[in-house]
């Protein structure tokens, strides 16, 4: 049985997804990378200290899944350089170390409009960092581009609470295409990463709100 690696246990993603694999008979142990101790407590929870070190050397875990949810804001991170730190750099370490411990399947939680050559900033690294992950070499990637994101944050966020509000009143006219910008329950998107991760789906997949919805 597999092992399940997992970054950014602690955000809003990354604690549904973390609930939803020790829920998923298919993985023998969850291991999550974290800068302090968890609050949750499981038999098939370990944690690794990261302790100044986001992505330490990882145990072996071959045929394994890797989640990345790792993710913050530029207001929050002080300056684009250390946003990128996180969104881009983390995560591609973080994908080269699961690799390099013999994990399959990799698992990135990127944005609706990522793209390498978009003039915004965040779209753009959000871009990098999908097509360096497809570089490495997993056999399979899931890519998930969730719109705004609802559920409870432990950190203030208005802009995003604004945003929330005003997609959910026009989600009804998002239809067709349009339909990746409504906002989707980070819950589900959680839950679909690991779904997504346990079917047998190989090579490269990305998800908008129909197919992480239907996932």
């Amino acid at each position: 049985m597999p092992v399940a690696i997992i970054a950014g246990a602690t955000g809003l993603v990354g604690h549904s997804c973390m609930e939803a694999l020790l829920a998923d008979a298919h993985f023998q142990s969850v291991v999550a990378l974290v800068r302090r101790p968890l609050t949750t407590r499981h038999a098939k929870l370990g944690e690794i200290i990261t302790d100044g070190n986001p992505i330490p050397p990882l145990p072996d875990m071959p045929g394994g899944a890797a989640f990345c949810a790792l993710g913050t804001t530029i207001r929050k991170a002080g300056s684009q350089a250390a946003f990128r730190e996180v969104d881009f750099d983390y995560p591609l370490r973080l994908a080269h170390a699961a690799r390099r411990a013999g994990a399959g399947t990799f698992v990135l939680v990127s944005s609706v409009g990522a793209n390498p050559f978009s003039s915004n900033f965040y779209l753009r690294v959000k871009g990098e960092i999908e097509e360096e992950v497809k570089k490495i070499g997993f056999p399979t990637v899931h890519i998930f581009r969730p719109s705004i994101l609802t559920g409870q944050r432990s950190e203030s966020r208005p802009g995003e609470r604004f945003g929330i509000v005003l997609a959910q009143a026009l989600q009804w006219v998002l239809i067709g295409g349009l339909s990746r910008y409504r906002p989707i329950a980070a819950a589900e998107v959680g839950r679909a990463m690991v779904a997504a991760a346990t079917s047998p789906l190989a090579g490269l997949h990305v998800h908008h709100f129909s197919s992480i919805r239907g996932l």
